[in-house]
């Protein structure tokens, strides 16, 4: 059985998920997996296990895309008027969606010339908007069945042709039971099975040092995410600007980078937070592991934002748990299914700094309450991503027999 992935971007610094799920199949499949991606890489951060895939990665120019385009007219012109008809009847109230959805098309056109040249049977798309489009494409064209792992951003705000991509696909994987239920709620007539498949990590990188915040002195908390409103890293600094007595000894180091990092950097020194808050900027995956190992406590407090978006459960929480740290998250979409609050860590409202200053101070007087153990077993045991690619190849086999 050959699998080819599709993804928009490659290399993705944020989507170490993407990264860890192609070696861990690849790792479990007798074929080579191959990778499509869409559109140009935009990250100057990569990751080093990246460098292989990207030796190996087909992204389509526009030449190539061109003249696939036009092979397909010749060949299959009534599956090409279908694809171009249900793109632009299913966005007829969305122009711009339907306009850029319709630049997709060739490059989809390439890939789905890729996909029968190398006898591909199947094709697994990374988020449910613009790949899963191009899977669908390339089912429609070159006649091989695909699948997409739905994550956040691509199902809680854009959910144009959703039900199409959900009704073709031989099965859909959410990475949560708060998506699964989502999909199912958006799509109640489709028959496809959707399939909660955790996003992991390995278990292995992240030696389980447990530790809790000391009691006296400077307590270093870590907070890893891009730069971007849904992050939350406003909330925190309001929390830590605002909460007093021990929240005074929190410091933190924010590692990311994004389109907010000036205006993080002004509301920290506006605060007065100069002396306890370090931008690291975007860090490799070992660097990530070595910050983790150095910190005594993680904070990534997410938040919902006005049109709807927000988290699926970030892998960064997962690194945390693994490695023993007291985690604080917030109570929203599928990491309540990761962090149990009083438990395998805390939760705190969205957007709420308050709740957040609460949650912080719990972390310094209760967490001999967290049990970190408990936490390194849940990712062990439904986070490990080893676990997750048998559970994705087992679900390639069933629809290649």
């Amino acid at each position: 059985m050959k699998v080819a992935y599709c993804v928009s971007r490659f290399p993705a610094a944020s989507e170490t998920f993407v990264l860890r799920e192609l070696n861990a199949v690849a790792d479990l499949m007798p074929e080579p997996v191959e990778l499509l991606s869409l559109f140009r890489a935009t990250d100057s951060t990569v990751h080093p296990e990246a460098a292989p895939w990207i030796d190996r990665l087909r992204r389509p120019g526009g030449v190539d895309s061109i003249s696939a385009l036009r092979w397909w007219v010749v060949h299959r012109p009534t599956a090409l008027i279908g694809i171009l008809l249900t793109i632009l009847t299913s966005n007829a109230r969305r122009p711009s969606v339907a306009i850029r959805s319709l630049a997709v098309v060739p490059l989809a056109a390439r890939h789905a010339r890729t996909v029968s040249e190398l006898g591909i049977d199947h094709v697994h798309a990374h988020f449910a908007t613009y790949p899963a489009l191009c899977a669908w494409i390339c089912g429609r064209l070159a006649g091989v069945s695909y699948s997409f792992t739905a994550h956040a951003h691509d199902i809680f705000i854009h959910q144009w042709m959703l039900e199409e991509k959900v009704d073709d696909a031989s099965f859909v994987v959410a990475i949560s039971e708060h998506n699964r239920r989502f999909i199912q709620e958006k799509c109640r007539a489709s028959e496809t099975p959707i399939e909660v498949v955790h996003c992991g990590v390995e278990p292995a990188r992240y030696p389980f040092a447990p530790r809790r915040p000391a009691s006296s002195g400077p307590v270093r908390a870590l907070c890893v995410g891009a730069l971007r409103e849904s992050k939350g890293h406003e909330v925190l600094l309001a929390a830590l600007a605002e909460g007093a007595g021990a929240i005074g000894r929190i410091e933190v180091s924010l590692a990311g980078d994004g389109p907010l990092r000036e205006e993080l950097e002004r509301e920290a020194a506006s605060l007065g937070l100069d002396d306890r808050i370090t931008f690291l900027g975007a860090l490799t995956e070992p660097v990530v592991a070595d910050a983790l190992a150095a910190s005594d406590l993680f904070v990534l407090p997410s938040v919902v934002l006005p049109n709807g978006d927000m988290e699926g459960i970030p892998v960064a929480l997962m690194e945390a748990m693994a490695c023993g740290l007291v985690t604080i998250a917030s109570r929203m979409s599928g990491i309540p299914e990761l962090i149990v609050d009083g438990e395998t860590g805390l939760l705190a409202t969205p957007g709420d700094a308050g709740s957040l200053q609460t949650a912080l101070q719990r972390a310094l007087d209760a967490a001999d309450e967290i049990d970190l153990v408990k936490g390194r077993e849940l990712i062990e045991a439904e986070f490990d991503i080893a676990r997750s690619a048998d559970r994705l190849v087992a679900m390639f086999e069933r629809v290649n027999a």
